[in-house]
């Protein structure tokens, strides 16, 4: 996925339509009811795009037989989980399922509401649920974060337990998880760069929109921590150009 230019003023202009035709179709049936909401088949179409082409959700859950194995399918979840459910998930899934290994989607705010409806949620019956504590620096704690943990917990299911890049997800990921043990290729690779990649996700890098975004969820020690044990895979350091005083 490039940088904010053409391509992405188009999906957010058929983004905007999709909503717009969602609502026609939801005023044409009546108030609201408890059951999932529907949308049009275009607005079906643009957030099928969004998740295949651009989002991050389909790194992990599975949309039309195309996906990762890591967590439910979407194809079904409005058979299986009420609208409020569905919606809390989106904004916040660490609010409803503390500890769950979901980081919070960053998506436009029309974006949020296509997928919202497309996979059967309603925003307005979001249950309220207090804000939740960072996964990895439970409240309280004045310990550094644990980056090994925290690469257990958050990448090894991609890029593998020791960053070969063989992790249980990995063959079904339409590009190859990185491989962090890689020493010649990650000695490419500036801390700023993994940093980023690792907040932002890999679409805002021009790499697979598939690596979610993890900055909603992890503060940025434990994303500078996760940098430290990357680079204690690899065995390398970054690029002298990169460095203080390497220029």
């Amino acid at each position: 996925m490039r940088r904010a230019g053409g391509g992405s003023a188009v999906a957010a202009r058929l983004v905007v339509v999709a909503l717009l035709a969602w609502g026609q179709a939801a005023g044409a049936q009546g108030p609201a009811s408890s059951s999932p909401p529907s949308v049009s088949p275009f607005a079906a179409r643009t957030a099928e795009q969004l998740l295949r082409e651009k989002l991050s959700c389909l790194g992990c859950h599975r949309l039309q037989g195309s996906g990762g194995v890591l967590a439910p399918a979407l194809d079904d979840v409005r058979t299986r989980r009420d609208a409020g459910y569905i919606a809390a998930m989106v904004l916040d899934p660490q609010r409803v399922k503390p500890g769950a290994l979901m980081p919070r989607p960053r998506l436009l705010a029309s974006e949020r509401a296509l997928v919202i409806r497309y996979l059967g949620g309603e925003e307005r019956l979001a249950p309220q649920v207090p804000a939740g504590v960072p996964v990895g620096s439970p409240a309280g704690s004045a310990a550094a974060p644990d980056g090994a943990a925290l690469y257990r917990q958050w990448c090894a299911g991609c890029h593998g337990a020791q960053g070969g890049g063989d992790g249980p997800n990995a063959k079904a990921l339409p590009v190859a998880p990185a491989r962090h043990n890689d020493g010649a290729k990650m000695s490419q690779r500036s801390d700023d760069a993994l940093y980023d990649t690792i907040d932002g996700g890999g679409a805002i890098m021009n790499r697979s929109p598939r690596m979610p975004a993890f900055g909603g969820t992890l503060t940025p020690p434990e994303i500078q921590a996760l940098v430290r044990h990357i680079r204690a895979l690899c065995r390398c350091a970054p690029p002298g150009w990169s460095r203080d005083g390497g220029r």
